[in-house]
């Protein structure tokens, strides 16, 4: 087959790579191309898997094992690793097992055992936990298994009509099952189908999504995009007939001609999700939000069957295991341009949607049901501005919002062919408060010191606020590094990003965000900038949590000992007015989103040390250090406002470029040579520096840090408008 033969699906596979990999080497490139399409399946969903023969390593037999996704694993980024290895007859012998014991007692209880009893299968020491899958895979009786959540087959899967809708489509090559929750009995299940059916290739699997099987893989491969693309192109086929995206979803409700243009949707939004984020938010357990106003988005949001959608919740299991049962849908109507109207109607389905989800799990649970979870949405939706989903991180609240965005096609898709249909309440419980995913959410570690934090840094681009930068992302921050140099910016950024292996946002675009890190260019001195800043970090992860101001400048004196007039000004413009517009400026979001806010502000010891030659910018620090005090009784009690002030730092300091080195050497009298590195000059100014102290070694900038990272955290959660001074022991500086 080839890419011209498939419109909504793309064909990857390139035999020329193919052919150099091993059998478990191929089994991990189809499924990186089958990962790679969002079309074919969701981010963590969907496993494939191939039976191939091995040599037991301890008998030395021939044996075969099943190779299959093991559990937690993503099929775009899955690596050999991240497949777990199982005897196939161990496995096939464990359903003599479960039908004894199904004889006398309830399927639920044995199928949960029966996880239990994969490790014991497990081939050549392999220690990839097994997904629940893994019986769907073991024992269809074909060497090569894909199951995929396609939107266009959940359309089916989730059609009122979905066994008709199957036959129509597919005749019988694929076959229809009803819902049943995955594992051991529906692998059962598959197998009988296969018996009966020797000449199907697949089945749909009701509200769940599509499993197909062949004896080469990539026939398997090819299978799973033909079958997808017939279903997508029946489904295109019957909505370009009914009117296309004009009439989605019963047509607009809310018509483009009565919507806010995208600059004053971003905008509101940007006023809007840190109030939003304070009310679905404890100080202990903040979200953070990925927004989407993309045409798809508004097209469901906008629509008249929107509301009546959304109620009826979502429908395969990995879409609302991240979506919960249903969304938030807020009926406000964009014409009328009203915030407060807006805030009002939020505040009544917030209301509303957590009594439902606390009548949904007190007629839904059991004896042994895990307590109940937050019940707040993790997805609203609101006419005229589009998705906001939330997570404990960028990366799930990414997800989330990718999920619903699946569930939206599926539902455009059901409502073109049929009639859409929601999994019932009973079984989503049953998923979603199923006590091996419980089991699982225990054995997670606990959360880092900063998770769920986001912490802007001012002056990230280089020296004390780079460093900040990296050590609060290490205690798992979101990190928004902000220069005025965007490029340094983005550089710290894109830093973090690698270490943590996540994407970054570009500077100017906070909707663009993928990851925990941002990088943005701002002038602290000009408050339209702050402005737009932390609206762009309000568009990117709906709030704030902790600032640090580490941006600072330094003009030495001219040739006659004096600052020039016109560096005055500016020096006091960036080291004093500039954090008080910062602060002053997020002061309102702070409140709106009434959470706790940790501010440090740089100052320096030079503020309480009077000497010659830096007249601006010592009388600037020590105008610093008052402002740290005045800040924390005007944004008390709902943020702590402390400072740190560092002695000399002269090592990735921006404030100390080659030129200044030198002048200050020849100053000291410190004997150097111009042919010397930057790196060796400012070495020797360092320990010249250093000598000055009690500790009598050079300040870094990670000194600095240590000291941000515990005024930014909550370990001294009773200390505001004081000074922490990291200075190596300067006596001069001692308080007086």
């Amino acid at each position: 087959m080839q890419s011209s033969d498939f419109q909504f699906v793309s064909y990857l596979w390139d035999e020329a790579k193919a052919s150099n990999l091993d059998p478990v080497g191929r089994l991990v490139y189809r499924s990186n191309l089958l990962g790679s399409d969002q079309r074919i399946t969701n981010t963590g969903g969907g496993n494939t898997s191939a039976k191939i023969e091995a040599k037991d390593p301890l008998t030395g037999e021939t044996v075969e094992v099943l190779w299959v996704k093991g559990s937690g694993g993503d099929l775009r980024t899955s690596k050999k690793e991240n497949f777990a290895s199982l005897y196939q007859n161990k496995l096939q012998e464990l359903q003599k097992k479960y039908l004894a014991a199904t004889v006398k007692g309830p399927k639920t209880a044995m199928e949960d055992a029966m996880v239990a009893a994969y490790p014991h299968c497990t081939f050549n020491l392999n220690p990839r936990a097994s997904s629940i899958d893994t019986p769907l895979h073991s024992f269809v009786p074909y060497k090569h298994v894909d199951h995929t959540h396609p939107n266009a087959v959940i359309a089916i899967a989730a059609s009122k009509n979905g066994r008709k809708l199957t036959q129509e489509i597919y005749g019988e090559e694929v076959l229809w099952t009803p819902w049943q929750r995955p594992g051991f009995d529906l692998g059962i299940h598959l197998q009988e189908i296969c018996r009966k059916h020797p000449k199907a290739k697949g089945v749909i699997l009701g509200q769940h999504g599509l499993i197909n099987w062949a004896n080469d893989d990539l026939e398997c491969y090819e299978l799973t995009l033909r079958l997808i693309e017939k279903a997508a192109r029946y489904i295109d086929e019957k909505y370009q007939a009914q009117g296309g995206h004009s009439k989605a979803f019963g047509g607009p409700k809310y018509p483009p001609e009565k919507e806010l243009d995208a600059s004053k949707r971003l905008a509101l939004l940007a006023r809007i999700l840190p109030w939003l984020r304070g009310k679905i938010s404890t100080p202990q357990h903040r979200w953070i939000a990925t927004v989407q106003t993309d045409e798809t988005a508004l097209r469901f949001v906008n629509s008249h069957d929107a509301l009546r959608l959304a109620e009826l919740g979502t429908s395969c299991p990995d879409h609302f295991l991240r979506t919960k049962i249903k969304p938030l849908y807020v009926d406000w109507d964009p014409a009328t341009n009203d915030e407060e109207l807006l805030q009002r109607q939020i505040i009544a389905g917030l209301e509303t949607y957590r009594a439902d989800y606390a009548n949904y799990y007190e007629r839904c649970k059991a004896a042994n049901s895990p307590a109940m979870r937050n019940p707040n949405p993790t997805v609203i939706l609101i006419p005229g501005l589009g998705l906001i989903a939330w997570g404990k991180d960028k990366s799930e609240s990414r997800v989330t919002a990718e999920f619903y965005n699946c569930a939206i096609e599926v539902m455009r898709s059901a409502e073109a062919i049929d009639q859409y249909a929601s999994l019932p309440q009973q079984e989503a419980f049953d998923i979603e408060y199923w006590l091996l995913e419980e089991a699982k959410l225990r054995r997670m570690p606990p959360e880092q010191e900063f998770a769920r934090k986001v912490v802007v840094i001012l002056g990230a681009g280089s020296g004390i606020g780079r460093e900040v930068a990296h050590r609060l992302s290490k205690e798992g921050a979101h990190i928004v590094s902000v220069d005025l140099n965007a490029e340094a910016a983005q550089n710290t950024a894109r830093e973090i990003a690698t270490q943590r292996g996540s994407g970054i946002g570009v500077a100017g675009t906070g909707l663009s965000a993928t990851g925990p890190a941002l990088g943005l260019a701002a002038d602290i001195t000009d408050r339209k900038s702050i402005r737009s800043l932390l609206d762009q970090i309000a568009l990117a992860y709906g709030g704030i949590d902790a600032i640090a101001i580490t941006a600072g400048i330094f003009v030495p004196p001219d040739t006659t000992g004096h600052i020039p007039d016109d560096k005055w000004p500016l020096t006091f413009a960036i080291n004093v007015t500039g954090a008080y517009f910062v602060v002053d400026e997020a002061a309102s979001t702070i409140r709106e989103q009434a959470l706790p806010v940790n501010i440090v502000i740089a100052t320096s010891a030079n503020a309480v040390v009077a000497k010659k030659g830096s007249l601006a910018y010592d009388t600037s620090k020590a105008a610093a250090n008052h402002l740290v005090r005045e800040l924390a009784i005007e944004l008390a009690p709902l943020a702590r406002v402390n400072g740190v002030a560092p002695a000399t730092v002269v090592q990735g300091s921006a404030m100390f470029p080659r030129d200044r080195v030198l002048a200050s050497l020849a100053k000291y009298e410190i004997p150097y040579t111009e042919e010397e590195s930057t790196e060796s000059l400012t070495g020797k100014l360092a320990a010249f520096y250093a000598q000055r102290t009690l500790t009598k070694v050079p300040i870094t900038p990670a000194d600095q840090a240590e000291a941000f990272y515990i005024l930014l955290s909550d370990r001294l959660s009773k200390t505001t408008g004081q000074i922490l001074t990291v200075d190596g022991g300067l006596h001069e500086a001692f308080l007086r």
